[in-house]
């Protein structure tokens, strides 16, 4: 079944685009709720009369998403989590978790167009922020454990005393014997 989308629908489309759903879908949920319309030739011209006719707004949005996603572009994130001994978060992260942090950074992105996986491991990931249906920015982010950037440092401080440590201790042992 051909359907007309009357506002984005996360996972389906965009407003204005025509897509195939599943009759049982569209005719029980997307038509009652006013989300979309069937897609019939007449519901078809008069939509491409209405993108002719909105054509330039359309570029408008387009443009300002384009500066947010200039904005976005060399942003990069670490979230430091609870990790257990494994290597496994107490929890996940999630789109919610990356808007916090984006937040925090002065960008304001809404957690509904961040597409990503729930993480539930310490490593490297990317998040996708759909800010318009032709502009996406991949946003990478590095889950650490908590702690690990002061147990770094600290052995980054420490590192050159167990260097000059090191050689004396293994002078010792020979003479020791």
């Amino acid at each position: 079944m051909e359907i007309i989308l009357k506002e984005d629908i996360i996972g389906l489309g965009f407003k204005n685009d025509i897509v195939n759903v599943k009759a049982g879908y569209g005719r029980n949920y997307l038509i009652p709720t006013g989300k979309g319309v069937i897609a019939s030739a007449s519901a078809k011209k008069v939509l491409a009369e209405n993108l002719k006719q909105q054509a330039h707004k359309l570029a408008a949005l387009k443009a300002a998403a384009e500066q947010k996603a200039a904005a976005l572009k060399d942003v990069a994130l670490t979230i430091a989590a609870k990790v257990s001994a494994t290597g496994v978060l107490y929890g996940s992260v999630t789109a919610a978790t990356v808007a916090d942090e984006l937040a925090k950074l002065g960008k304001d992105v809404e957690r509904k167009i961040i597409m990503m996986r729930d993480i539930k491991k310490v490593g490297d990931y990317v998040a996708t922020v759909h800010l318009h249906k032709d502009v996406t920015v991949e946003i990478p982010v590095k889950v650490i454990a908590e702690g690990t950037e002061a147990k770094a440092d600290a052995a980054v401080e420490e590192t050159p005393d167990v260097e000059a440590a090191a050689p004396a201790v293994e002078e010792e042992a020979p003479a020791a014997e």
